[in-house]
């Protein structure tokens, strides 16, 4: 890969300052590549040899890491305080550190724990935490939330963790936190379908059923139904009328939390099935809390699938503290659907502070508190919840902005950085690591870098002068990820210019011209899409700008009449945006000129919209916020959001996120789709 880029002076800490040739491939940059991938392999052996190679380069630091990271069990003490004193300070010193505590947890080793905690500046690993935790309960000087707090990043992992497995079940054997609470982490493993996690909660509080277990997880239907052939009798089929057949009596002995687990992982793949098992056979042998949640459960899977059956679900629970908050939010999201607003408030009200604070929350308990025939004092409730997140900067902030009388527009600009302000982000050794290595093709590293140097949170972290002194410093080398990333943390001050960038402007707007689509739209997907990274890849294998997929990208040359097309050009500026925006007006044609209907066929494939938009005649922010995928969700917020903005920007003009919604239904019957064999 090409340096691109003539860099400022490199590692002002280490007192070197260089350039790189924008033509040439330096060899020591070889040498970096080539450590990676060795460490990657777990190749210590190459990782030992190429150390040599790499000093003096800027990237040494990372050089050290992966050779000593690969054999960090078998390090010594003395090696690993060596260095720690030779990269004091820098991302790696902290990365290393963070590797050693979870290497000193797992070994029990509490007091080399304790004495290198302190030390550490990120303290955003959850197994740390958990260890820290741990050993402050077992030093007895334990906070009094600890279990609270083990319980929290527990929860919140998404794989099997020694540290908050091991300090749970010490806080369990204490009775600092409650058998309940490690069955609902079980719980949660099994809805996520990781059964390593719903293997790793029972191994802490009742190892003796992990065998159980496993039959629950594996066959739920076959668990559940035991006494009656084994042949699995619950309904295969949503739409299934199939009869149960009865439960032998000697399965009533079966423990009630392996069936609530059983009964919760069916529910993820056959919830009507799950429903009628939890209704006819084994309401009466769970408890209260147990069977609200599995009919929480229960219930999002039917809001998951759009079905208007969901709130009847969700009706069968007596109390909604007893689920979880993604149950409560699909709760909220399936009245919003149903028109219920007193259900979108109660599940909002029963969520924990730190979820109803979310923007999306407090713009839909607001427009709970307006339905009806509401009160002077609930007006100005509502008007007091839009006013708390009024802004520019996203989706349901606009939405709130908008119901505050006020329109989007282009904020006033912060005065531009000082000579001494771009002079010092220019200087920062960790800045220069990050956009070095993003610029040589360590991506991944040089994000990290540039992060952890820009964080509030490590030494030299920044306020909002210095982060937009930092955003300019990655604007003009061009790496807009960090550009956009790192202008966003501005509290006080917004910039356009580096959060709404518009690279490629004069192709983009003679494209946008010809094919009549508007720009603001397209800079709004491809800001969300790649971040204006042209050698962007995702891990599906779309590339480019616009992230195009090679088969869509080869139906779309042929559509357009692309002569002589490869899907080895989708990184080609050019070739990616008349791909792109030929694909993305298709959309918009086959989905009535919908933004958020386009967007998300942008996103998730056409098929899914056409059946999501099934059902009742929604406003498009309803539609929007019933999703089912998270990640298309939160893509065609963010993509009109985006739009909006540059709208904005593009016009000079206030803007309206509401007039570019509408409403989203089915398609009229009696008109054909114009493109149906869009992929």
């Amino acid at each position: 890969m090409k340096i691109h880029r003539i860099l400022t002076p490199l590692i002002a800490a280490l007192a070197l300052a260089f350039a790189l040739p924008a033509t040439a491939q330096n060899a020591a940059d070889e040498v970096l590549l080539t450590m990676q991938k060795a460490f990657r392999k777990g190749d210590r052996a190459q990782l030992a040899a190429l150390l040599p190679q790499a000093s003096g380069h800027p990237l040494e630091p990372w050089a050290a890491y992966w050779e000593l990271r690969a054999r960090l069990e078998e390090a010594s003490e003395d090696e690993v305080q060596a260095f720690f004193r030779r990269w004091q300070g820098s991302y790696v010193e902290d990365r290393l550190r963070n590797d050693w505590l979870l290497i000193l947890g797992q070994r029990r080793d509490w007091q080399r724990f304790a004495d290198t905690l302190p030390a550490f500046r990120m303290r955003d690993d959850r197994d740390v935490r958990c260890y820290a935790l741990l050993v402050e309960h077992l030093e007895g000087h334990a906070p009094a939330d600890a279990g609270a707090q083990v319980l929290a990043n527990w929860q919140a992992q998404r794989r099997s963790s020694d540290g908050c497995a091991r300090a749970a079940a010490q806080l369990l054997a204490d009775g600092r936190i409650r058998p309940i609470d490690v069955w609902r982490k079980a719980r949660l493993g099994a809805e996520s379908s990781r059964v390593a996690q719903a293997r790793e909660a029972v191994q802490v509080v009742a190892p003796e059923l992990l065998a159980q277990m496993g039959q629950a997880l594996a066959a739920p239907t076959k668990y559940l139904t035991l006494g009656s052939g084994g042949k699995g009798t619950a309904a295969k089929g949503k739409g299934a009328k199939r009869k149960v057949a009865p439960v032998h009596r000697e399965a009533q002995t079966q423990p009630s939390e392996l069936v609530t687990l059983a009964l919760v992982r069916l529910a993820m793949s056959n919830y009507t099935g799950a429903a009628r098992l939890l209704g006819d056979t084994w309401s009466g042998h769970l408890s209260a809390e147990q069977r609200n949640w599995v009919w929480g459960a229960i219930g999002r899977q039917a809001a998951l699938s759009l079905s208007m059956d969901a709130m009847a679900y969700f009706a069968k629970v007596t109390r909604e503290a007893d689920l979880s908050d993604d149950m409560l939010a699909w709760k909220a999201r399936a009245a919003l659907r149903a028109g219920d607003w007193k259900q979108v408030a109660r599940g909002i009200d029963a969520m924990d502070e730190a979820t109803r604070a979310d923007s999306t929350w407090v713009y839909w308990r607001a427009r709970a508190l307006l339905a009806g025939q509401p009160s002077p004092e609930e007006r100005a409730r509502a008007q007091a919840l839009y006013a708390r997140i009024a802004g520019t900067s996203g989706f349901y902030e606009q939405l709130a902005l908008e119901e505050t009388g006020a329109h989007i527009a282009v904020p006033a600009p912060p005065a531009p950085p000082t000579a001494e302000e771009k002079a010092a982000a220019r200087a920062n050794p960790g800045l220069n690591r990050g956009l070095y290595a993003i610029l040589i093709g360590l991506r991944g590293e040089g994000v990290r870098e540039w992060n952890y140097s820009t964080n509030l949170h490590t030494p030299g972290g920044m306020n909002d002068r210095e982060l937009l002194a930092a955003a300019e410093f990655a604007c003009a080398q061009e790496v807009w990820d960090r550009c956009i990333n790192t202008s966003e943390r501005t509290k006080g001050f917004i910039d356009v210019r580096q959060r709404f960038p518009m690279p490629f402007h004069d192709a983009v707007l003679r494209r946008t011209r010809e094919i009549g689509l508007d720009a603001a739209y397209v800079y709004g997907l491809v800001r969300q899409e790649s971040r204006f990274i042209m050698d962007a890849r995702s891990h599906v294998g779309a590339s480019g700008l616009m992230q195009v997929m090679p088969a869509t990208a080869r139906w779309t040359a042929k559509k357009i009449g692309l002569e002589g097309f490869s899907t080895d050009q989708l990184n080609d500026q050019d070739t990616n945006i008349a791909i792109g925006t030929a694909y993305l007006k298709l959309a918009l044609d086959d989905f009535d000129d919908s933004l958020p209907l386009a967007a998300a066929a942008y996103n998730a494939g056409p098929g899914r919209p056409r059946a999501w938009r099934n059902g009742p005649v929604l406003e498009a922010a309803i539609w929007a916020e019933n999703v089912p995928f998270n990640e298309t969700r939160d893509y065609v917020k963010k993509v009109l959001a985006n739009t909006v903005n540059y709208a904005a920007i593009l016009t000079g003009q206030p803007q309206s996120l509401k007039e570019r919604l509408g409403k989203i239904g089915p398609r009229d019957a009696q008109r054909p789709e114009r493109e149906p064999d869009l992929p």
